[in-house]
């Protein structure tokens, strides 16, 4: 059940990065992730309701729902879309790649989580892959003030990810479904975006065209219906820290898929870095049999 969970939460949003493309046009950002989080969250209480589930969270919990609402389904996505306008999407790439590194330090700081050497390990591994697959794009922009600043927004996005991960950790420990906690942290989100953007005198004004009503769809249903489901229950059972290592395999899904669809060619360095990625996953769930990286944990 594990791999399967992991392999749906690789392929879905390794493959949301051309929805998104598709939707960097006329439309403001934050009311097309508004658009995309009352769709997802309109769909999740219609199931909710067919399956007969309890929708109303206890009253401890509205405030890890608030926080997740905000960081996961909210602020997360603004800083991304920014990040991706001004700096090189390999860059973007590798600063999101430091997701499973976060878990392991912020579940430690904040939850009390002992480190686990698998973990940390796979996720250096994957960060080297990364920077491999990434380096002929991230050459020569180091010396570019405003690519500064986007990779700090990127790893503001980054922390953000990670808090929502602990959140919904520390909710499914106290017995809430992903179903029902993604339902109203998404509501939660949309409904402080559709504010903000009404806030800053956006237009609300959709495009209508098939390819953005076709992406919009993609991402509410399958990108986050399916995807936030399939990765926070993954999340609930093998942890913040291996399952965020999944992070750095969406790179590799997006060059497949624009090897079909663009013509991308790959390199030696793109193999090295598909490689070193393979061995990390190895790495972090534990299918590597050395003294370096046994499952003791440490502190």
């Amino acid at each position: 059940m594990n791999l399967l969970l992991y392999a749906v939460t690789v392929v879905i949003w390794g493959t949301t990065w051309i929805a998104i493309k598709w939707q960097l046009d006329d439309v403001p950002p934050s009311v097309s992730i508004a658009y995309r989080f009352w769709l997802a969250a309109a769909v999740l209480f219609v199931l909710l309701a067919v399956m007969r589930r309890p929708m109303r969270p206890p009253r401890e919990a509205w405030r890890y729902l608030v926080a997740q609402g905000l960081a996961l389904f909210c602020v997360n996505f603004l800083c991304f879309y920014y990040a991706e306008r001004t700096v090189p999407s390999g860059l973007v790439a590798v600063v999101f790649s430091i997701a499973p590194l976060l878990n392991s330090i912020n579940g430690r700081l904040f939850l009390g989580r002992p480190l686990q050497p698998t973990a940390i390990a796979g996720a250096a591994f994957g960060l080297a892959g990364i920077i491999c697959l990434s380096l002929p794009e991230i050459t020569g922009h180091f010396g570019d003030h405003a690519v500064w600043i986007g990779l700090a927004v990127a790893f503001a996005g980054t922390m953000c990810f990670s808090i929502g991960n602990l959140l919904s950790s520390r909710m499914q420990a106290i017995g809430l479904h992903p179903l029902v906690t993604n339902s109203w942290a998404m509501l939660i989100g949309a409904t402080v975006l559709t504010l903000g953007s009404a806030v800053a005198g956006l237009s609300f004004v959709p495009q209508t065209d098939v390819r953005y009503v076709g992406a919009l769809v993609y991402l509410a249903v399958p990108g986050s219906v399916i995807g936030f489901t399939a990765y926070l229950t993954l999340v609930g059972r093998i942890g913040p820290e291996r399952a965020a290592y999944c992070t750095v395999l969406f790179p590799f899904v997006a060059l497949a898929v624009s090897t079909v669809f663009e013509g991308y060619r790959w390199s030696v360095l793109t193999v090295i870095g598909l490689a070193l990625v393979v061995f990390g996953n190895l790495v972090a769930f534990g299918a590597v049999p050395r003294p370096v990286f046994r499952r003791r944990e440490i502190l």
